[in-house]
């Protein structure tokens, strides 16, 4: 079985542990995710069956969408719900000076990593660090925000919102941020991932579900490899490579295709097969194709 699964995660549960149950579920040991979803947050998490593993490295740079919840008052240590309490203000907040602020977080902005992440500083991870008790200097990282909307403010509190955004993105420390320039403190009290890639929630399989269906079931709801890279071209090559493809051979690129996709990665098809994921390169100033990852 090879493929993608499109596995809404429970809240409370690490991405790792439904990597863990879905192995014992599926009977396959090359089960992997394809970027790690908070334990406190529920949604999208898609996971990457067989050989569609060697493909999770292309979906790590896909965008991601979540509807999360802004807490205005109160920061936390953890920047979310779960931490400890470490500052608070009493400070009323208009609800225009709410807009005002949300319009200021799109775009390309700068995020400083929060110290509760996954994150390795000197091989140790921040969060590890974070519950000794140590706070290490870390460098802000530019991100991108493509779409930031308010869904609803509740008594100028709580302000419900979707965003759109890039990888590397930590919602908990955009609602910190937000709460700062308001000019009072902020966390995140609520987050669900609704979308990753071209994975939507309303496509997504509980668990429990995935547990009552026989094996047919399960593979009526695994994705294909190449449908999970919609975000990467594709190519079709003439039949008379595919041999030389699936050995993994370094085959010609007419000069319309080099201009066509210069210097990327793309989805290779050949007699009406997905063969792979190949690189576009120059050879003695001649453009080729070579298979970074054979499929087949």
């Amino acid at each position: 079985m090879d493929g993608i699964i499109n596995i809404f995660k429970p809240k409370g549960m690490t991405s790792h542990d439904v990597v863990n149950i879905m192995r014992r579920i599926l009977e396959i040991r090359k089960v992997g995710h394809t970027g790690t979803l908070d334990p406190n947050a529920t949604g999208v998490l898609p996971l990457c069956i067989g050989k569609a593993t060697r493909t999770s490295e292309y979906l790590l740079d896909v965008d991601k969408e979540y509807i999360g919840e802004l807490s205005l008052g109160l920061a936390t240590d953890t920047q979310d719900g779960e931490g400890k309490i470490i500052n608070y203000s009493t400070k009323l907040v208009k609800e225009d000076d709410i807009y005002k602020a949300f319009d200021r977080f799109q775009g390309e902005i700068e995020q400083l990593p929060p110290m509760y992440s996954a994150l390795k500083h000197n091989g140790k991870k921040l969060y590890e660090l974070a519950r000794e008790g140590k706070i290490v200097n870390r460098k802000p990282r530019n991100i991108y925000i493509y779409k930031l909307k308010i869904i609803d403010i509740i008594d100028n509190k709580k302000v419900l919102f979707y965003v759109k955004c890039s990888r590397g993105t930590y919602i908990r420390t955009l609602c910190n941020d937000i709460g700062e320039l308001l000019g009072t403190y902020g966390y995140m009290s609520y987050l669900i991932r609704v979308g990753v890639g071209n994975f939507k929630i309303a496509d997504s399989y509980s668990i429990d579900y995935i547990k009552i269906l026989d094996k047919e079931g399960i593979k009526s709801i695994v994705c294909p490899m190449d449908q999970g890279l919609s975000h990467i071209n594709s190519l079709t090559v003439e039949e008379k490579y595919f041999v030389s493809l699936t050995n993994g051979a370094t085959i010609p690129l007419t000069e319309e295709n080099f201009k066509k996709y210069g210097n990327s990665i793309l989805k290779i098809y050949c007699n009406n097969i997905f063969v792979g994921i190949g690189k576009v390169i120059k050879k003695d100033n001649m453009p080729y194709i070579k298979m970074d990852k054979v499929l087949v």
